[in-house]
């Protein structure tokens, strides 16, 4: 059954390929996205988007406790 298992599987190969890219592309970009030096990167950006008045308060706080969040989660 192996030889016959494998020959009637072939058809479906393109679609595991894809669907192993598609998780590969998953997992990649949520490493970037929870990057704690991405992170820390934004928290500073943020930072001093508040400190030349471009953010007020609120959204500064928004915006930090978003991206706490993620360096905690």
């Amino acid at each position: 059954m192996g030889l016959l298992g494998g020959l009637l599987k072939l058809p479906l190969a393109p679609a595991r390929g894809l669907v192993w890219v598609m998780g590969e592309v998953v997992a990649e970009a949520d490493a970037r996205l929870n990057d704690p030096r991405r992170i820390r990167a934004e928290l500073a950006e943020a930072a001093e988007a508040f400190d030349r008045g471009e953010l007020d308060e609120q959204s500064y706080d928004e915006i930090e406790e978003e991206l706490l969040a993620r360096l905690h989660g």
